[in-house]
């Protein structure tokens, strides 16, 4: 069996909801990374045997099969087929996990993994209006996702100061990274068309019009100075004050944004000159109760480390998605692992959760944190809707 390793990982930055890339097209917007990926490692893109894009809303604008039409907005031709699949928020990290399944099989040597996630223009549960009462026959109760995550606080006994001093923490953990320029290398600018025009140099003497235009360097939903009295102060968001821990402060952030990973064998990256990042060691995924639905990282990280033979001390970082902080929280009960070595960077109560795109960013957070600290072993971890999990083991190259 070949091994799968990652060549490169690049995202954009995150817009909020209604923020800047709100005039950008989901499929300009998903053909950025494709650029940086191009550039950043002077290929030809018929190199690319396939395109593997997550999105979890493949509607409207995102429809069409955007994993197709987002190598051709990124000038990549005619040639380079793609794919769009749903997992729902693990299909970033899915499609990376598929890359590296089609890779290992000797079916292909180089993949570009990834996904998108416009929630601006096509809002969550866009894809939803039209599904029979039939579909959930299956399920012993129909919950939202937030109400799973209070459902998990209530289990494991989780207060809200405990879940709002992680979410503390993942600001902080955020801004750390972003003063300290550890998101450099794997944030790529995108110039922006701002909504309307405005006139040009000298609107006394001249009627000419220019496109007025900015370049997004940042992720625009942190914010740095949150601290818990005024987390205290948000209302709840799934239920009644009171009976609760979930608000808007410790849960992910409704944000747009892509990211993909360049992933190739070992053979093709040493044929093509490049310096491959990490190796993809092992993946998993499980399903959990559709009820509570968020548990899927506890499970599959123990599957995970299962099938790689390998023990939790193996592992020196972790990204565990913070779709809700009770999330994390039970799996750190569940595993014992330290907070200290989890979603070091920040997570997405911070920088924010573009569903389809957050898989492939977890994973691209990891190989640039292995290479910037030289640990060698790493583990991203996802819960999904409706009750399933995701897991990934890389090791550094």
């Amino acid at each position: 069996m070949k091994s799968a390793v990652i060549v490169d990982a690049v995202r954009t930055p995150f817009g909020k909801r209604d923020g800047s890339f709100s005039e950008m097209h989901p499929q300009d917007l998903a053909a950025k990374p494709l650029e940086a990926l191009e550039e950043r490692n002077d290929f030809s893109p018929e190199t690319v045997e396939d395109v593997i894009y997550g999105c979890v809303t493949p509607v409207d604008e995102q429809g069409f099969n955007i994993g197709r039409v987002a190598p051709m907005v990124a000038g990549w031709g005619d040639i380079v087929p793609g794919v769009q699949l749903n997992r729902m928020c693990g299909s970033g990290q899915q499609a990376a996990n598929f890359a590296a399944a089609n890779v290992m099989a000797g079916q292909h040597d180089v993949l570009v993994a990834g996904g998108v996630e416009h929630m601006t223009r096509v809002p969550m549960g866009s894809d939803g209006s039209g599904v029979s009462e039939t579909y959930f026959e299956y399920f012993d109760e129909l919950t939202t996702q937030g109400e799973g995550a209070e459902r998990i606080a209530e289990e494991y006994g989780l207060t809200r100061r405990e879940v709002d001093e992680l979410a503390v923490d993942s600001q902080q953990r955020w801004a750390s990274a972003w003063e300290n320029g550890y998101y450099d290398d794997q944030i790529v600018p995108v110039e922006v068309e701002l909504e309307g025009e405005v006139s040009g140099s000298d609107a006394r003497r001249s009627e000419e019009t220019i496109p007025k235009t900015a370049v997004v360097e940042q992720d625009e939903h942190p914010r740095p100075d949150t601290d818990l009295e005024t987390l205290s102060t948000l209302p709840l968001s799934f239920r009644e004050d009171g009976n609760g821990v979930h608000h808007p402060g410790n849960s992910s952030g409704i944000v747009d944004g892509s990211s993909a990973l360049l992933i190739a064998s070992e053979e093709a990256a040493a044929a093509h000159g490049w310096e491959p990042m990490a190796r993809i060691v092992q993946t998993e995924v499980v399903g959990v109760d559709p009820v509570t639905m968020l548990t899927g990282p506890i499970p599959a990280t123990e599957e995970v480390l299962e099938s790689a033979d390998m023990d939790l001390a193996d592992i020196d970082l972790f990204e565990v998605n913070e779709a809700f902080a009770s999330v994390v929280a039970a799996w750190l009960e569940e595993t014992g692992v330290s907070w200290e070595d989890v979603n070091v960077n920040g997570g997405a109560i911070a920088h924010g959760h573009p569903l389809g795109a957050t898989g492939a960013m977890l994973l691209t957070k990891l190989v640039h944190e292995l290479e910037r600290t030289g640990k060698d072993t790493a583990l991203s971890t996802m819960c999904i809707g409706f009750g399933q999990g995701v897991a990934t083991i890389i090791e550094r190259v």
